[in-house]
Parts: structure tokens; sequence; C-alpha cells
């Protein structure tokens, strides 16, 4: 489980996180998932409680990547402000996230999502992937290099953790409303 979080981890924080985060992440979350009681009793300041609808583990992974990583807001405007202040001053967007604000949710994750694809090309761009179960916020994301996400829908399914490209899974859902 351990080697499996570690490829997961080091993919969806697309070089964000240096290897020794990504190590201390995966072998927190496998000694999680192997032995919540022993995991909580050796961590006291942990705040998981078991009506939490994720695994400890899963909680482990999540509660422990940075805001550059994984990204939670309550809206599209703010989900794309958060994305563009991970990447610094030095990337440019011609998208803006105040253009989302009055925009329904499909149009805009549309907006964000050609956005993310025309960075890094020698990677694919990037695709934004909804990511586990959301405890505070309505969304909750990573963005990928799309010449991984094939890998990293491969590795999240065989850890139990929810994993879905954003926009597909909105299309989706609005279709079974």
């Amino acid at each position: 489980m351990k080697a499996l979080l570690e490829e997961l981890i080091a993919r969806i924080s697309s070089g964000c996180l240096p290897d020794a985060e990504i190590l201390r992440i995966a072998s927190e979350a496998a000694q999680a998932y192997a032995d919540p009681a022993a995991f909580l009793a050796a961590n006291p300041d942990v705040n998981y409680d078991d009506d939490f609808p994720i695994p400890l583990g899963e909680w482990v992974v999540v509660g422990s990547l940075p805001d550059t990583v994984l990204f939670q807001a309550d809206s599209y405007e703010e989900l794309f402000q958060r994305i563009t202040e991970s990447f610094g001053p030095q990337v440019q967007f011609a998208l803006k996230p105040k253009q989302l604000a009055k925009t329904e949710p499909l149009k805009a994750l549309n907006r964000i999502q050609v956005q993310l694809s025309a960075l890094s090309p020698e990677t694919g761009g990037y695709t934004l992937v909804d990511f586990s179960e959301p405890l505070d916020d309505e969304l909750q994301t990573v963005l990928v290099y799309s010449s991984d996400l094939t890998r990293v829908m491969e590795l999240a399914v065989e850890a139990g953790i929810y994993a879905a490209p954003s926009l597909e899974a909105l299309k989706a859902a609005q279709t079974e409303e």
C-alpha cells in the first residue's frame, strides 16, 4: 500500500512536493490504513472521527496535502483563484477568476479546464481531477498532468480513493439530474 500511495501522491502533486514529504505522507497513510486504532493511539493530535465518510488512511492523505496540491473551494471562481495563486505570478492566465463569478458551473469548469490544458505542453497540459470526498468544501480537486491521468485513475481505484476528471464528472452528474 505504501508504494502505491507514494506513486499516487507523487503524480497528483505534479512536482510540487519534495520526495521526503511524499514518502512521509505515504508512510503515515499506509500505517493508518493498516491499523487505524494503533495509528490514532500513536497520533493523539489527529482529529479523525469514525463518522467521517472516508477511511482514516485516505483522511491522512487528504489532510496532509498542501494547498498547492489539493484545491478546496465552494465556487469555481474561488477554486480557480487558488489554482492561479499556486502557480505564482510568473505564470499568466488569460482567464481571470472574477470572469467566472456569474458563470454557470459547467461553463466555468470548461473554461478552467481549457486554461489548464494549455499549460505544460510537454505533459499534455493539466487535467483538473475531483479527489476524495469533500468534507468542508463543495469542490476538492488536484491537478494532474494529462499524460499521467490514466495512471492516476488506476492508482486511485487501487487505493480506494475516489478520483474523476472534474469536467467529465460534472457533465455526468448533470445528465443524471
